[in-house]
């Protein structure tokens, strides 16, 4: 086994503790301005901002700092087209027979259904998959740790750096993806966690009107 190697921290900027407390407040107030948006514009998105907010997720911690993930950014229409068609034909089985009626009471709030214009009209899809194990080079499995632990936080990262760029951006999950290994044709050992819709808002685009938990709600301070 070989030795670590560590290097001095350099990076770390330590501010003043009212630096802080204004940088932590405004953090959470940009923030908080964030929602899920279903209907987008068909306005071009340079492709150099995605590929910065991509660093950015690819910054995420992970286990063992594998960096399980692997994003796929679509701006094919075609392609698009094919994945729209694929996720409605899931999503119409999800909504007609698969969803229990509690959970479709849920999502009433929501007004979501089996249609999804987005997918085609939104510049950009990302599809963000698990490396559930490697590949080494004598063909055998490298295990991976931790691995829906890291995407998730490398695409929770993702969402806050396409906010901040001053997009909006859609969580899609239709059940199953297995669709998008085949479409967007990724190995067997990425699994699809979910399709990240990314643009700007249409003109007049409205959200649903819920409301965020309080601070109470949801953090115990012992």
């Amino acid at each position: 086994m070989s030795k670590p190697n560590f290097l001095p921290l350099s990076s770390h900027v330590e501010y003043s503790l009212e630096e802080m407390q204004n940088r932590a407040k405004d953090f959470y107030q940009d923030l908080n301005k964030r929602r899920t948006v279903r209907d987008f514009s068909d306005k071009k998105v340079p492709l150099e901002i995605i590929k910065n907010c991509i660093l950015t997720a690819g910054t995420a911690p992970s286990g063992a700092n594998i960096q399980p993930w692997h994003f796929v950014i679509v701006s094919d229409s075609e392609v698009k087209r094919r994945i729209r068609v694929a996720a409605e034909i899931e999503e119409k089985e999800f909504y007609e027979r698969r969803a229990t009626k509690e959970w479709l009471e849920a999502l009433e709030p929501l007004g979501t259904d089996s249609d999804k214009p987005f997918l085609e009209t939104a510049p950009f899809l990302i599809g963000i998959f698990a490396r559930n194990y490697g590949i080494n080079s004598d063909g055998t499995k490298a295990k991976h740790y931790y691995v829906s632990e890291s995407v998730g936080l490398a695409t929770g990262m993702l969402i806050s750096a396409i906010h901040n760029a001053g997009l909006v951006s859609l969580t899609h999950t239709p059940s199953p993806m297995n669709f998008l290994n085949e479409i967007l044709e990724r190995p067997k050992n990425e699994k699809p966690f979910l399709l990240l819709v990314v643009g700007y808002p249409s003109k007049g685009a409205k959200v649903p009107d819920i409301h965020r938990k309080s601070l109470e709600e949801i953090a115990t301070f012992i």
